[in-house]
């Protein structure tokens, strides 16, 4: 079993090493993302192992067909960068759906405590050994209100965190939690227009892309906070800079962005930045950019590591792939083959 791990970072080998070599797995690390102009590196091998910035667009899926690679192993949740239409019946598509949603959510809101709070503001003055403390007024989150937008694992933390530190949550969710207790579900439109908060939870799809958008930032209530440590693309960036201009929005913490895949996880601190917009939303005192990293704890990484090498032990195997992301099952929103513990094809 050869793999090809694309996007390798320090931080990965450290954990897939020993998972890969306790099941004596070949790998070979590269740290080239996944495309067009790399795809030729995955001939030879049966898996590659792919991150949230690769692509796997339905050209690339017919070329590691056509190498007779077997399978796509995401060390992620997120699928939005495959071309699962392109992969059914002909490549697996195995994916590590929850992995530390803790870790996410604990991220959610730190950058939520920063922007409201001005701490990362605050840290950069008192570098400086200025202690003057104007312009750091904000507010409690205590007694205000919290819209959540997507109730999986890593929202359902996200909710049960601000509950219990005195919000009042309100929920969105195409297909509600039903054990979840700390939210009361509502329509989309009446969560933007009561919540004091806004934390983005929901996986990119057609339907959740540019969910935030200037139809729906017209709808906030003046002064709104967003985080989003989801997908880039389910904010408009332009509405959003348009937003944050007018003050609609007070402030805004993102782990993700919509055009991140030449800048996050590389560096790019001796370059002029060709991104406009990105350079536009750094610019923002109230504004508070990481770089796609609140996955990034020590439990999520263990656990990416071994869910992954538990992915490709059950694909070998024959047994039924409970990680498997199938376009048939994604399309129709359930199916009666993998409640009953089949794999779809």
């Amino acid at each position: 079993m050869r793999v090809i791990f694309f996007n390798a970072k320090s931080y990965d080998k450290i954990y897939f090493d020993r998972y890969l070599a306790e099941n004596k797995f070949g790998v070979t690390y590269i740290e080239e993302r996944l495309c067009e102009a790399t795809v030729r590196l995955a001939e030879g091998y049966d898996a590659v192992c792919v991150f949230v910035n690769d692509n796997a667009s339905a050209g690339i899926v017919d070329t590691l067909v056509g190498y007779g690679v077997k399978m796509i192993l995401l060390r992620c949740a997120g699928y939005n960068n495959v071309d699962v239409k392109a992969a059914y019946k002909r490549i697996r598509v195995l994916r590590v759906p929850g992995y530390s949603p803790s870790s996410v959510a604990e991220h959610a809101l730190a950058l939520l405590m920063s922007v409201g709070r001005k701490t990362h503001r605050a840290y950069t003055r008192t570098r400086d050994y200025n202690f003057d403390i104007s312009g750091f007024v904000s507010h409690n989150l205590y007694g205000k209100t919290a819209g959540i937008i997507g109730t999986g694992k890593i929202g359902a933390v996200m909710a049960d965190i601000l509950s219990g530190i005195g919000m009042t949550v309100l929920a969105y969710d195409k297909f509600p939690n039903k054990e979840l207790k700390s939210v009361k579900y509502v329509a989309v439109d009446e969560l933007l227009k009561k919540s004091d908060i806004i934390s983005l939870h929901c996986p990119l799809t057609p339907e959740t892309h540019h969910l935030i958008n200037a139809k729906s930032i017209a709808k906030l209530k003046d002064g709104v906070i967003i985080i989003n440590t989801s997908r880039g693309a389910i904010i408009d960036t332009k509405a959003v800079i348009n937003g944050l201009d007018s003050k609609k929005i007070a402030g805004l913490g993102l782990d993700v962005y919509e055009e991140e895949e030449e800048y996050f996880y590389e560096d790019r601190s001796e370059e002029i930045l060709d991104d406009k917009e990105l350079v536009r939303l750094l610019s923002y005192p109230n504004v508070l950019l990481t770089s796609h990293q609140a996955f990034l704890t020590h439990e999520a990484l263990e656990t990416i590591a071994s869910d992954t090498v538990d992915n490709i032990k059950a694909c070998l195997s024959g047994k039924f792939m409970p990680n498997e992301v199938c376009y048939q099952c994604e399309s129709k929103g359930k199916c009666d083959k993998r409640e009953k513990g089949f794999n779809c094809f």
